[in-house]
């Protein structure tokens, strides 16, 4: 329970990284979530990320709306800044967060009911604003918190637990990603924590909006026969187009896959990513293309998992509205009000 705390001392024998923090330095309280919960696989795979990264947990402010998923901040990075906002409204806070301090490395925590409903409209000028930040979408298909009605990325005839079956179609959140100008857009699967962990490992070097839709099996309400957000169905549907190996600067981290072509993609801060095609005819850097073979596959009941689009050129917020280098909660006064001159020039340049 998460009043229970974890115990301070490790192991001495537990492996460090290049900031001197072990991996048990990178989780939080424990979960309180249904055992077997897919979100508790994802908050593990974000704890990987950061540690194989060596990012200083002061260094992340993660965020996060209301729902199961939006608990899970609680869960990992204990010694990070967080903010459970409310129902729906985690991507503004977050973009006010980031224009005020850009020096912190920015990760949102949603669900298919925070994103998808309530906070649709919140995601979509998130993502076309280029807000720098990992987006991670934990979607289960349902409301856990009560009791289980479909939620809006339900899919069009699945089955709830009690047998009733969805007549609404599905909002397509990676899709819309696409459309709206997402730089970095991925689909995993909690149960593959080989694909998952370099996912947001590129998510969190990404220079823009980098969104991962992440399908996360609801064991209490919609892991049975009938839904398409179960274990089971998702291992049975599951065509990754590619495999990704992420590399930091200076030092390469190997992996072995399946034969296939290469593409290196370098991040802002150097690090790379080397995707491997595992679908002959996918170009990641294609955006329609995208598009089009997830319609495709959809059509045949099929996930496309993968890393699906990536602009290495991307930008951010912050250069589209040119400001200032340094963190504007550390410009003074002299800086922040210039005077009535300046005011002045500034408002005849508006006449």
């Amino acid at each position: 329970m998460t009043y229970i705390a974890k115990p301070r001392l490790h192991h001495p024998t537990l492996t460090k990284n290049k900031v001197g923090y072990t991996r048990r330095d990178y989780e939080g309280r424990i979960s309180t979530l249904c055992a077997g919960c897919g979100h508790d696989s994802i908050s593990a795979a974000i704890v990987q990320a950061c540690w194989e990264l060596d990012i200083e947990p002061h260094r992340v402010a993660k965020l996060s709306g209301i729902g199961c998923s939006s608990k899970t901040p609680d869960y990992f990075l204990g010694a990070s800044h967080g903010f459970n906002t409310v129902h729906g409204r985690m991507p503004s806070v977050l973009t006010g967060a980031n224009l005020a301090n850009r020096s912190l490395l920015y990760l949102g925590v949603s669900g298919d009911g925070d994103s998808a409903s309530i906070g649709l409209g919140q995601f979509a000028h998130a993502m076309r604003r280029g807000v720098r930040m990992a987006y991670i979408v934990e979607n289960n298909g349902v409301y856990g918190l009560t009791k289980g009605q479909f939620s809006a990325t339900a899919d069009l005839g699945s089955k709830s637990k009690k047998g009733v079956v969805n007549h609404d179609s599905p909002v397509d959140l990676v899709g819309m990603a696409l459309q709206l100008g997402a730089t970095y857009v991925a689909r995993s699967f909690s149960g593959d924590k080989e694909q998952l962990v370099p996912l947001i490992k590129g998510a969190m070097a990404h220079g823009g909006a980098a969104f991962i839709d992440v399908i996360s099996p609801c064991v209490t309400f919609n892991n049975h026969g009938g839904s398409t957000k179960s274990y089971d169905y998702v291992r049975q549907h599951n065509e990754a187009v590619s495999r990704i190996d992420f590399i930091t600067p200076g030092q390469e981290i190997t992996a072995s896959y399946a034969p296939g072509a290469v593409i290196a993609v370098t991040n802002h801060d150097g690090s790379i990513l080397r995707l491997r095609k595992l679908a002959a005819d996918y170009d990641p850097t294609d955006r329609l293309g995208a598009m089009d073979r997830m319609q495709r596959e959809a059509a045949h009941g099929e996930l496309l998992t993968g890393l699906l689009y990536i602009d290495p050129l991307a930008t951010d917020l912050h250069t589209a509205l040119n400001t200032a280098a340094a963190p504007l909660n550390t410009l003074g006064p002299d800086t922040l009000c210039p005077g009535s001159a300046t005011l002045a020039k500034i408002n005849a340049a508006l006449r």
